[in-house]
């Protein structure tokens, strides 16, 4: 049978569709119109490896793809046929996929190793090259200041090496809980919260004077109010333990990258839409440093500037939930682009892109070498406005007539530091049916973001930023992952996989979870351009 190979974009499945698999008649399809989660029958777990250890026979897998062919090559009634580029021959980009958050307990234990262990001889068994692990600072120095205890780490790194998995590690300096994708609650050091409680301007704070307790202001970066220490010198006694505790993992070349934590989420950006503050998509969020460290700061700025006045923050931005139309500061020919607003943006962009300067110079100090990296998050609502009120408020100053990310950038180059970058999963046709209020535009940011990177000759990483088991998804992150004609052959230094769970490892899932695997490592699939088809169909109107 003739297999299609014309290069086409493949679409992601939305929030919305990731639940009731689709189904799909066997007409041919173009990418771009076949839209669903997994397609064959399956809550059935993959968990083969354990199995295939035993010698016992893994019946409950989906037979792989290639089988499914072997029966009967003329038989296209067996499959939908649509447009998918072949990857066979590209370059490789090594895969990663995160583990759970909750792997280690605030006892600083492996919750239920064998159980992982298991998961992570799966996920070996497809050619996996590593895994991601988050190392959170509120279990790690929980109690008491400069004391470690770093033993479950310990207990699960030497579980994945030995099963010859490499490891990117997260120095996780925040909060988890509270997020999406977040089950379950891990908070900062008990001795940080106690001293929030006297001194709250260590969070970050809204104009309302909400207090943000995911992670600190970096307001105290150079303040001596983390008993006796600076928040930055705090991030380098954590890092130099861990490089120290950990430095067989670092010489034996298990440790291929350290992602440094630079904010909420362990990303660089300002907790601007904090959902427990009732932020909801797709609001603008809110400017963050009314604390009196990062006040103090813009006062100051504003009397270098000669115009004291200045030394406030915007008062016509509304709330989290607000439209950029319906804002004074946001809406079209608003205050954003006036002589204060740009003032104002400018330094309140200048705090990140310092904080961020500040700490991975403490981390290369750390590490020695080190790969080190930084994590950007995809603010991709309201892209297509003029102001880009959403990234304005999370700290990326890039409204239509100006590049936010060319400067970060820099700033990464400047440190030999890689950019981790989220999304590159979503397509904007999906955002706009789901969300046409939203002017969303992940393809064109993801576009942007990446070439900024590149533009900088810095490593470009990238991560889905919601979960992702289908075909369609998967082929969007290979198109970002291996551009189609790149002249100058440029591609991701890695992916990494959010993340491992239950239903990864349902039986069609991971099929499509190892072809995509295959695919990022350049390798040929059999099954180019077809998709097996469900037992009961029903057409896609």
């Amino acid at each position: 049978m003739a297999i299609s190979s014309i290069h086409t974009a493949v679409c992601p499945v939305s929030v919305k569709k990731l639940g009731a698999p689709a189904r799909v008649s066997a007409r041919r399809w173009r990418v771009g119109e076949w839209r669903g989660a997994s397609t064959l029958s399956g809550a059935r777990p993959l968990v083969f490896a354990k199995a295939k250890q035993r010698g016992e026979s893994v019946e409950d897998r989906a037979p792989p793809i290639e089988d499914q062919l072997a029966g009967d090559d003329d038989d296209d009634e067996s499959f939908v046929h649509f447009d998918e580029r072949d990857f066979a021959g590209t370059a490789s980009v090594p895969v990663y996929v995160m583990l759970p958050l909750g792997l280690i307990d605030m006892n600083s234990e492996v919750v239920e190793p064998e159980e992982l262990l298991d998961q992570l001889r799966t996920l070996k068994s497809v050619n996996v090259d590593g895994v991601m692990v988050d190392c959170w600072w509120g279990i790690v120095e929980s109690h008491t200041p400069q004391v470690y205890n770093w033993s479950g780490y310990k207990k699960l790194f030497d579980m994945i090496r030995q099963l010859g998995l490499k490891l990117q590690v997260v120095m996780s300096f925040h909060e988890c809980g509270g997020n999406v994708g977040d089950d379950v609650h891990i908070q900062l050091p008990q001795w940080v919260r106690e001293i929030g409680e006297t001194n709250p301007d260590i969070y970050f704070t809204d104009r309302a004077g909400m207090r943000n307790s995911e992670c600190l202001t970096w307001g105290i970066d150079k303040q001596r109010v983390l008993r006796g220490r600076t928040a930055l010198e705090v991030y380098f006694d954590y890092m130099r333990s861990f490089r120290v505790e950990f430095d067989e993992f670092f010489e034996e070349k298990i440790i291929t990258e350290i992602e440094v934590g630079l904010g909420p989420c362990g990303e660089l950006r300002y907790p601007s839409y904090p959902a427990q503050h009732g932020w909801k998509y797709p609001g603008i969020g809110e400017f963050q440093c009314y604390d009196k460290y990062l006040m103090k700061s813009l006062k100051e700025a504003a009397e270098v500037r000669g115009h004291s006045f200045w030394g406030r923050g915007p008062d016509n931005t509304e709330s989290y939930n607000s439209t950029p139309h319906g804002t004074g500061f946001f809406r079209d020919g608003g205050d954003y682009d006036s002589y204060y607003g740009r003032f104002f943006l400018n330094w309140y962009s200048r705090v990140l892109i310092d904080h961020g300067d500040r700490v991975l110079s403490m981390a290369n100090l750390a590490f020695e070498g080190n790969s080190i990296a930084a994590k950007l998050s995809g603010i991709h609502w309201w892209y297509k406005t003029a102001s880009h009120a959403a990234e304005l408020t999370a700290g990326f100053y890039n409204p239509s007539n100006r590049d936010g990310y060319g400067p970060i950038a820099a700033m990464l180059k400047k440190h030999d530091a890689a950019l981790n970058f989220t999304c590159v999963e979503l397509r904007t046709l999906d955002q706009h049916e789901d969300f046409p209020e939203a002017l969303a535009d992940p393809e064109g940011l993801v576009w942007q973001v990446l070439n900024a990177a590149w533009d900088a000759n810095i490593p470009v990483a990238s991560e889905n930023a919601l979960p992702c088991y289908d075909r369609e998804g998967y082929n969007k992150i290979l198109e970002n992952a291996k551009p189609l004609n790149d002249p100058d052959g440029r591609h991701l230094s890695c992916f990494t996989y959010l993340r491992l769970n239950t239903t990864l490892l349902e039986s069609q899932n991971f099929v499509e979870f190892e072809r995509f695997v295959k695919r990022m490592h350049g390798e040929a699939v059999s099954d180019l351009g077809l998709l097996p088809r469900t037992t009961q169909e029903t057409k896609l109107e």
